[in-house]
């Protein structure tokens, strides 16, 4: 059986050293122009705790705290792509080694999860989202923004090219794809769109139960 997360560790490991400055399809190209939108969006959002999974390099958090003063966590399943985050010394953040489907971190932790482009490297996608559910807390945001598509041609990536190229993709579906594992997960579905061509952002939000509302009453 294929390992497709040690395929992605090392594919990402291998990239880590010259990730941020190389702009193509195989690096970060796709990377970057999700994380300036993910930046767009959230240009107008206040929140004190964000986590951002699959960080990479930690090229989101670096321009986000740019952008607002928060404490910031990053995860990547790759050591090489951490120790790169890592050095770039950003104010009030700290990177991890870790699973998208093993948060290390309590229930309604963060006001905002991210994940930028690799969702699709994901073999445990249900759990992933389950995971970023649990660790935001009631009225936090979840913004997925990947590169991918549905129908014959995502049959095609998934069934036969996904299972030649050793680059750890796991399973690519379009923004309607993913808006039906997100509602599946619990969230409410507040946006999704496409940033350009097959690269897209779907945006959910953790609901406030009647518990919780009881307990803002009585606070």
């Amino acid at each position: 059986m294929r390992d497709y997360e040690e395929l992605s560790r090392k594919h990402f490991n291998s990239q880590a050293d010259k990730y941020d400055e190389t702009n193509s399809m195989y690096y970060s190209k796709e990377g970057k122009i999700s994380s300036r939108d993910i930046e767009k969006y959230l240009s107008n959002h206040d929140y004190k705790k964000l986590l951002d999974v699959g960080t990479g390099t930690g090229y989101l958090i670096d321009i986000l705290s740019k952008q607002k003063e928060a404490e910031y966590h990053g995860l990547d399943l790759s050591e090489e792509m951490i120790k790169v985050a890592k050095s770039k010394n950003i104010p009030n953040a700290t990177f991890i080694v870790g699973k998208a489907n093993k948060l290390p971190y309590p229930d309604d932790t963060f006001d905002i999860v991210t994940c930028s482009q690799s969702f699709h490297h994901y073999p445990y996608q249900m759990e992933a989202l389950k995971e970023a559910y649990r660790v935001l807390k009631p009225g936090g945001i979840y913004i997925l923004s990947d590169t991918g598509v549905g129908g014959a041609l995502g049959w095609i990536y998934n069934n036969i090219i996904f299972k030649i190229i050793k680059s750890g993709d796991y399973n690519t579906t379009n923004k309607e794809g993913v808006e039906k594992m997100m509602k599946a997960a619990k969230f409410r579905i507040i946006k999704k769109y496409n940033v350009q061509h097959c690269l897209y952002t779907v945006i959910g939000k953790k609901m406030v139960l009647l518990n919780n509302l009881n307990d803002i009453k009585h606070k």
